[in-house]
């Protein structure tokens, strides 16, 4: 029974989340379907990272086993063809080996989060990004973000809801930089807690407002306290970029 590897991208603002609802869309139901549709077989996806309604993926990667023997051009264009409708593209398809994993195979992940600093609101980027109307000292951003790179306990910075076991991660990287009317901020870890992002992305903000300093970012991380860091950045900004194997 070959197993698949696939590259995905997505609009996540039309679902739910990745993972499968029973009332509303999501894009592992969209895949799952996609699958049956061309297969006639039921399946259920491994993916590397359960993204939250609202977020966005380029490079998001899953495995499922099929007892079919597709050729992984054949298998990307017909689910293609089935996702049409979706805004979900199979970018990628390839045969991994059987002891391949989506999520533990992965080594790292790679987040973009993307915010509109400027007066007026988005027309084109509506629902793509995060519009933010006052000035942002990207270069405070980005000097505030050193504070929470590397191995740390990020209990502020995740959800109430998280049910990771520990808080400690190791947080590689995490860029601050302009492009013109957007900010972007980067992020790569092994693995991220359940809004760590965009909670990072919320806190960032105050420092660049001119509200927090680099040594508040820092006294909020070492609290080990949700109530402690800024708020949670809206999902629509945060793209899944890619993972590393």
């Amino acid at each position: 029974m070959p197993r698949f590897r696939l590259t995905l991208e997505y609009d996540g603002g039309r679902f739910a989340g990745w993972q499968r609802q029973a009332d509303q869309p999501s894009v592992q139901q969209a895949l799952e379907d996609a699958v049956q549709a061309m297969s006639g077989q039921t399946i259920e996806t491994i993916v590397a990272g359960r993204t939250d309604a609202g977020v966005h993926a380029r490079g998001q990667v899953v495995h499922f086993d099929l007892d079919r023997d597709f050729t992984p051009d054949r298998l990307r264009d017909g689910l293609n063809f089935y996702l049409r409708e979706a805004r979900v593209s199979v970018l990628d398809a390839a045969i991994a080996d059987t002891e391949f994993s989506a999520r533990l195979s992965a080594t790292a992940r790679h987040y973009l989060y993307r915010i509109l600093n400027r007066r007026p609101p988005p027309g084109i980027e509506a629902g793509r990004v995060w519009h933010v109307p006052v000035p942002l000292d990207a270069g405070a951003m980005q000097a505030a973000a050193q504070m929470l790179v590397g191995h740390h306990d990020f209990n502020s910075f995740r959800s109430s809801e998280c049910q990771a076991k520990s808080a400690l991660r190791t947080l590689d990287r995490l860029e601050v930089t302009r492009d013109g009317e957007e900010i972007h901020i980067a992020a790569q870890s092994r693995s991220f807690l359940h809004n760590q992002m965009r909670i990072m992305v919320g806190t960032l903000r105050l420092v660049g407002e001119g509200r927090w300093t680099a040594a508040d970012v820092r006294a909020a991380l070492e609290k080990c306290d949700r109530r402690a860091a800024g708020p949670t950045a809206p999902p629509e900004g945060l793209y899944l970029m890619r993972v590393d194997y």
